[in-house]
C-alpha cells in the first residue's frame, strides 16, 4: 500500500495548515479556518461518543454524514482525496495533528455514500503518527516461521463486563491453524507475570502482544486494568507495561479492549494506545469506544490470519475491518485505530509454503483427548472450556515454584466430583506449560505401564532415551533410586522438564477402607512416593499432576497442592452455555426447556454438555424431552454421587450436614458450616465430605479462606434428611451467621 503523510498544526490563533506529502514529493498545502475545525469537533462530540447511539447501530445515517463531512475537510477544493484513491492495492495516510484532529473518527471517511476505509476498489488505512522516530530502525525482514503472539488476558474480580477471553484465544488458533501460530498465554493477568515471560522470551521473540482487558482514566491518564496476584482490580500505565517489557516491544501491540483507543476530554489526554507508542511501541491497536466481545473476537481473527499467512501489517487490518464491515455486519467496524511511529507496516513472517520455513514447535494440548495417543479421557475444546481463571493461576503458581522454594510441592491434585472438568483443567495447564514434556496415563498404573514413560516423552537424542529404558528396567535397585537418576540433573531426563499426569486416578489405583476413604492401591503406593520423592530430592522443575474424585494421604516426606474444583459459577455458566448451540439464549429451542435443562445441569460443565445434546434431538417430543432431562441428570447423579454406595456409606450426622449446608444456594466459609451443624465431630465431618467429593471445597477469591458448597444435583438425596422445621431451621442459622460474616464483621473491617 501507498503512504501518504498528513499534518495539520495550528497556524494562527485563527487558522490551521494541512501539508499532505507523499513518496518525498513536494507537499501539498492549504489554510483552514478554525471555526471551521471548531463545527467537525463539535459535531463528532454529538455523534461519535460513548452517549451517542449511533455508532453502535451497522449503516447508521448519522456515521455516513459524519464520513462525508469528514472526508470534505479532508480532500477540500484540491481534491486532496484523489491521488489517495488512485491506487489500486489502497493507500496508507498517515495522520500528524494535535490531539483533538488525532482523535476524530478518521475511520468514517466517506464519498458517494462508500466508507473509504472498507471500499473494494482502494481501501483507506488512516494510522495516526505518534512522533517522527522509528523504533524499526534496520531492515525490515519477516520470520520465516510461524507467527508468535503472546497473548494476555486480565480479568480482574468485580470489573464488569466480564470479557470472553477463553473465545478469543480459541478463535484466534481456530483462525491461524492452516499455517499455525505459536500462541503463548500469560495466565496471572499481572505485570509480574508480564515481566517473566517477556525476559524468559528474550527480546525480538514475539511479533505480537495480545493484551486483552479493559482501559480507563486515573487523573486524566490512562491506564490499563490488569490483576494483582489474588485476582483484585489493579491499573497500570503505559510506562509500566513498557517496564515490564523492558523495552522490548514486538512489532505490534494489541490493546483489545474497551476505550484502549479512547483519548480522554476529546482528546486533550493521550489514549492508552497512543501512549504505549509514546513509551516505544512501534504500532498498537485499539477500541475508541464500548466494544461487542463478538465483534473484537472476529476482527483479531481475521488480523491474525492475514499476519499468520505473512501479510503484511497495515493489508492485514485492512482486511480485519472489511470483515467487520462486509461479512460480519458489526456496528462495530470503524471503532478500531492503529497508532504508530515512522517504522514500516510490513510482513512479520514468511507465507506458508516459503523455502526452510521453520514448522510449529509447541504442542497444544489435544482438543478432545488429554492424551491423545490412547483417546481414553475427553476433555473440553478450548472453544468450549471457559473460566476456572483463579484456579489455573492457583494451579500454574503451584506447578512453577522454584523445588528450593519453602514448602513448594512436588505434584498437583486436581479433585472434584466427576463432570467438574478435571481432566479439561489439566489439558489447559499442558497448554500453559508448553517448556514441559507431557506423559499422561489414564486409569490403573502399575509397574509395567509405568515403563510406558519411555514412549511418552521425547527425549533430547536416542543415547538418553536408552539409558532411561535400561534405567526403568534395572530391577536389581528401588524404584526411588532409579527415579532419582532418571531425573538428576545428569541423567536421561535432567534436561527435559515433564508433566507426569495421572488421570482418572481412582480408577484402579485406590483402595477403600471401611469408613469410606480412599488410600494408595499397592502398585500405585510404590510408584507415587517414589516419584514424588525423585523430584523433591533432584530439585528436578518436573511436576506430578492427578485428577481425581476423591483424596487420599499424601505420601510421607512429600508435598501434593490440592485443588479442589467447585461447580461453574453464574458468569462461567453463562460463558459455557454461550457457546453450546441448543442452551444459549438465541437458540431456537423452546425457552422453558433451555432452561430447565441449565437448572438440571447445576453448574456441571459435562451434564451441560449432555443435556446440549438431548435438547437438539429432534425426534423427542416435549414430554419425552423433559423426561430424558431428568432420566439424564439421574443417570449422572447414580455415576458421580452414588459410586460405590458412598453417600449411603457414611455416618447419619455427615450427611444431615450436607442436608442442612445445602440450605443455602452459595459457597459459605467455614463458620457457616459450623453454624450449620453444632456437633462434636463437626471438623471431622467436614474434612471426610471434602476428601471424598461431596462437598465441594473452593477459595473465596475477597477472603482466600476455603469456602464450601453442596452442587445442586445433590440435592433430591439429601433434601429428605430434613423435616420442614429442621429446613427453617438451617436457613435462620445460615442466615444469622452469613450476616455477621459478610454485613456486620465487614463493616467493622472497613472502619464504618
Amino acid at each position: 500500500m501507498s503512504t501518504f503523510d498528513l499534518e495539520v498544526f495550528e497556524q494562527t490563533s485563527n487558522h490551521y495548515e494541512l501539508r499532505l506529502s507523499a513518496d518525498g514529493q513536494p507537499p501539498r498545502v492549504r489554510s483552514l479556518d478554525r471555526a471551521a475545525v471548531d463545527e467537525l469537533i463539535t459535531l463528532v462530540r454529538r455523534d461519535y461518543s460513548t452517549d451517542a447511539t449511533a455508532y453502535k447501530v451497522y449503516g447508521a445515517t448519522r456515521l455516513a454524514e459524519l464520513g462525508t463531512r469528514l472526508a470534505e475537510f479532508l480532500d477540500g477544493d484540491e481534491r486532496w482525496l484523489t491521488p489517495m484513491l488512485a491506487h489500486p492495492a489502497g493507500a496508507v495516510l498517515r495522520i500528524t495533528a494535535e490531539q483533538r484532529l488525532r482523535h476524530l473518527p478518521w475511520e468514517l471517511l466517506a464519498q458517494e455514500g462508500a466508507f473509504l476505509t472498507v471500499a473494494g476498489r482502494a481501501p483507506l488505512l488512516p494510522v495516526r503518527t505518534v512522533g517522527d522516530h522509528a523504533a524499526l530502525t534496520g531492515p525490515v525482514v519477516p520470520g520465516n516461521r510461524p507467527l508468535r503472539v503472546l497473548f494476555m488476558a486480565a480479568s480482574p474480580e468485580g470489573v464488569e463486563p466480564v470479557l470472553n477471553f477463553e473465545a478469543e484465544e480459541a478463535a484466534i488458533l481456530a483462525a491461524t491453524r492452516r499455517t499455525g501460530t505459536d500462541l503463548v498465554v500469560e495466565e496471572s493477568g499481572t505485570l509480574e507475570g508480564l515481566r517473566f515471560l517477556s525476559r524468559d522470551y528474550g527480546p525480538g521473540h514475539f511479533d505480537v502482544l495480545h493484551l486483552s482487558g479493559h482501559a480507563t482514566t486515573d487523573g486524566g491518564k490512562p491506564v490499563f486494568l490488569l490483576e494483582d496476584e489474588f485476582g483484585a482490580p489493579t491499573r497500570a500505565t503505559a510506562d509500566q507495561l513498557a517496564e515490564a517489557m523492558q523495552g522490548h516491544w514486538p512489532r505490534l501491540v494489541f490493546v483489545s479492549g474497551c476505550l484502549t483507543a479512547d483519548a480522554p476530554e476529546g482528546g486533550v489526554f493521550p489514549s492508552m494506545s497512543e501512549s504505549l507508542v509514546a513509551a516505544g511501541a512501534p504500532a498498537v491497536l485499539g477500541w475508541a469506544l464500548p466494544v461487542g466481545d463478538i465483534s473484537a473476537t472476529d476482527f483479531a481473527a481475521a488480523l491474525y490470519r492475514a499476519l499468520a499467512d505473512g501479510g503484511s501489517l497495515d493489508r492485514a487490518i485492512v482486511e480485519a475491518r472489511r470483515h467487520l464491515f462486509h461479512d460480519k455486519k458489526s456496528s462495530y467496524w470503524h471503532l478500531l485505530r492503529v497508532y504508530a511511529d515512522r517504522s514500516p507496516l510490513a510482513p512479520m513472517v514468511t507465507p506458508l509454503h516459503t523455502k526452510g520455513r521453520k514448522r510449529l514447535q509447541v504442542r497444544a494440548a489435544d482438543q478432545q483427548f488429554l492424551d491423545p495417543q490412547t483417546q481414553l479421557s475427553r476433555v473440553a475444546s478450548r472453544a468450549e472450556f471457559v473460566g476456572r481463571r483463579r484456579v489455573i493461576q492457583r494451579c500454574l503458581r503451584a506447578l512453577r515454584q522454584p523445588a528450593d522454594t519453602p514448602g513448594a510441592a512436588q505434584g498437583l491434585l486436581l479433585a472434584g466430583m466427576g463432570g467438574l472438568g478435571k481432566s479439561s483443567l489439566a489439558s489447559r495447564l499442558l497448554e500453559r506449560m508448553p517448556t514441559h514434556q507431557r506423559a499422561v496415563w489414564y486409569g490403573r498404573v502399575d509397574a509395567i505401564k509405568f515403563r510406558e514413560l519411555i514412549d511418552k516423552v521425547r527425549f533430547d537424542d536416542v543415547d538418553q532415551r536408552t539409558e532411561a529404558a535400561k534405567l526403568l528396567d534395572n530391577e536389581q535397585l528401588p524404584l526411588p533410586i532409579r527415579l532419582r537418576y532418571l531425573l538428576d540433573v545428569d541423567g536421561p531426563l535432567g534436561g527435559t522438564p515433564c508433566l507426569f499426569v495421572f488421570d482418572d486416578f481412582e480408577t484402579g489405583n485406590l483402595d477403600a477402607r471401611d469408613d469410606g476413604s480412599r488410600v494408595l492401591a499397592p502398585a500405585m503406593a510404590e510408584i507415587l512416593p517414589a516419584l514424588l520423592a525423585a523430584i523433591r530430592d533432584t530439585g528436578s522443575p518436573s511436576r506430578v499432576v492427578i485428577t481425581s474424585r476423591y483424596r487420599f494421604p499424601t505420601p510421607a516426606g512429600t508435598t501434593l497442592a490440592v485443588e479442589a474444583l467447585e461447580t461453574l459459577t453464574p458468569v462461567e455458566q453463562t460463558k459455557k452455555t454461550a457457546n453450546l448451540a441448543n442452551l444459549r439464549p438465541e437458540s431456537t429451542i423452546n425457552p422453558v426447556i433451555r432452561t430447565r435443562a441449565i437448572e438440571a445441569a447445576a453448574g456441571n460443565p459435562r451434564l451441560l454438555d449432555w443435556l446440549n445434546r438431548i435438547v437438539g434431538d429432534a425426534a423427542l417430543d416435549v414430554d419425552g424431552l423433559l423426561a430424558a432431562i431428568e432420566g439424564e441428570a439421574d443417570r449422572f447423579r447414580r455415576e458421580t454421587v452414588l459410586a460405590d454406595n458412598l453417600l449411603d456409606s457414611q455416618p447419619l450426622e455427615l450427611r444431615r450436614m450436607l442436608a442442612r449446608v445445602n440450605v443455602v444456594e452459595l459457597p459459605i466459609p467455614a463458620a457457616t458450616v459450623h453454624a450449620l451443624h453444632q456437633h462434636p465431630d463437626a471438623a471431622r465431618h467436614l474434612q471426610r465430605a471434602v476428601e471424598l467429593g461431596l462437598l465441594e471445597e473452593g477459595i473465596d477469591p475477597e477472603t482466600h479462606q476455603p469456602r464450601y458448597f453442596v452442587s445442586n444435583v445433590l440435592h433430591p438425596l439429601v433434601r429428605p434428611l430434613l423435616t420442614d422445621d429442621d429446613y427453617t431451621e438451617a436457613c435462620a442459622a445460615a442466615a444469622r451467621s452469613l450476616y455477621q460474616l459478610w454485613v456486620l464483621d465487614s463493616t467493622a473491617a472497613d472502619g464504618h
